[in-house]
């Protein structure tokens, strides 16, 4: 641990597009370690004893927010959990004003989701808090492609020269964005497919290969990730119906056979079954999407630690 440590250089951990290749393999091998330590019968270790953690989820979350959590007890830091439901948010108080409270209390890393794009960017001038982003708005959730990487590369061994899909709603999804960021920094080419009303035009400009015929490529795909259709963001404006995006985009028993035969289908939940993967497919995809979950403590692990070490 001490050795990756070493080698980290940032305080903080907003997104995936600043980080170099180097920089996540670091991430990435010393979640390998953190995993090992998941698996034992005592399954804490104090690498930041003595620190504070605070988990600040300006929105709803499951899987992010109790990984962090969890994260942060199996490294031995001191947790504290933040619900803007429950907090003096709903009186008035600004979220600026909350950053400075929490501040007032000498937090070591700060973890926050919030719903507004790059807003961590401006944020981080009002704590001297270590940042990692959990999920801005629609910009990146650089720990969620930090799991996929570290679950591709735990089953294929190798992140090189990958033909990556990522099939769903493309407009609304951070996770696509890192992913897209991620994956090319490793020389895999990265295909985005989409109904053209959630298909960013902008996102050309990522190198990334914008399509919406999914039967055209998925027979080339070495990983496929599908999006959640993510109803809350879209207000029923860019999908005609949900039948005519199964139709058309949904991973079905049909194209589920036209795959090649290693192919592996991750998903970053909560999954839509008979939206986004028929349900018939569940005893065929979920193992390895459970394994997505998985490895997302060892990650969040990985980097609150790498953070944390340089809190000085």
């Amino acid at each position: 641990m001490q050795k990756h440590a070493e080698k980290w250089t940032k305080k903080h951990i907003l997104d995936i597009a600043s980080l170099s290749r180097e920089e996540i393999e670091i991430v990435l091998s010393l979640a390998t370690s953190f995993k090992e330590i998941s698996e034992r019968d005592v399954k804490k270790v104090p690498a930041l004893r003595g620190k504070t953690i605070v988990n600040l989820f300006f929105e709803n979350s499951t899987r992010t927010r109790t990984s962090f959590e969890l994260a942060a007890k199996r490294i031995s830091a001191d947790v504290v959990n933040f619900s803007s439901s429950s907090s003096s948010l709903t009186k008035g108080e600004t979220i600026v004003d909350t950053i400075k409270t929490l501040e007032a209390y000498h937090p070591d890393i700060m973890v926050i989701r919030i719903n507004s794009s790059a807003a961590l960017y401006c944020l981080k001038k009002f704590t001297q808090a270590s940042i990692v982003n959990a999920g801005d708005g629609k910009h990146e959730h650089p720990t969620q492609a930090l799991l996929d990487m570290f679950t591709v590369k735990e089953i294929k061994t190798t992140l090189e020269g990958l033909n990556v899909l990522i099939v769903g709603d493309i407009l609304h999804s951070r996770v696509a964005r890192s992913n897209i960021f991620g994956f090319q920094k490793f020389g895999s080419s990265v295909t985005v497919c989409a109904p053209p009303t959630l298909l960013p035009f902008n996102y050309g400009q990522s190198g990334a290969i914008l399509t919406s015929d999914l039967d055209q490529v998925l027979p080339k795909a070495d990983v496929i990730i599908m999006l959640r259709i993510q109803k809350e963001r879209q207000g029923g404006l860019f999908l005609p119906t949900i039948r005519e995006y199964v139709r058309d985009f949904a991973m079905t028993e049909e194209r589920f056979s036209k795959l090649k035969k290693d192919c592996l289908i991750l998903h970053p939940g909560p999954i839509n079954w008979d939206v986004e993967i028929v349900s018939s497919l569940k005893h065929k995809v979920h193992p390895r999407i459970l394994q997505q979950a998985e490895n997302g403590l060892a990650v969040r692990m990985a980097t609150l630690y790498l953070v944390g070490t340089k809190q000085k």
